[in-house]
């Protein structure tokens, strides 16, 4: 099973639309759950201080969804990046060795809170380029989709 834990909700229907379609794909490789759970506001005038309270606060959240037996696996700026090669491997040994239930988790727009630090087993960076929070979601499960094509030899991944 794939969980994917995000901050925040998507508004805008294309996106959402896209979503909908890699939800659909999935479906014939594996059980998939999106939970979003709420932001905080954070003003651009917010102290250093505050930001990590407001990460505190989004962190609590996120824990919340995730049971001790899932693997987490955290998108984070400084988390290691992988080819999608490389990703399909390390999702399929996870599945097999370590746990039937990996969960993504995406942060709010300040990132992780130490908290979700701490609960991550794994850190992974997408890519060196700032997304939005939305197109992150998409980009996930797109690369979710890819590996489970890469793993059952399907030239989508070509």
């Amino acid at each position: 099973m794939i969980k994917i834990v995000a901050v925040g909700k998507i508004k805008e229907k294309s996106l959402c639309q896209q979503i909908e379609e890699y939800v659909k794909r999935l479906k014939s490789f594996t059980k998939l759950e999106i939970i979003e759970v709420a932001d905080e506001m954070a003003p651009q005038q917010n102290s250093d201080a505050q930001n990590e309270q407001v990460k505190t606060k989004e962190g609590e959240r996120i824990l919340s969804k995730i049971k001790e037996q899932e693997y987490v696996i955290l998108l984070d700026l400084w988390g290691e990046m992988l080819s999608s090669e490389k990703f399909a491997k390390k999702l399929e040994q996870l599945q097999i060795y370590q746990s039937s239930q990996i969960t993504f988790v995406i942060a709010g727009s300040l990132g992780p809170g130490k908290n979700v630090y701490q609960r991550a087993n794994y850190c992974w960076k997408l890519s060196d380029l700032t997304f939005t929070h939305q197109m992150t979601r998409i980009l996930v499960l797109e690369q979710i989709y890819r590996a489970y094509m890469i793993q059952h030899n399907n030239p989508y991944h070509k």
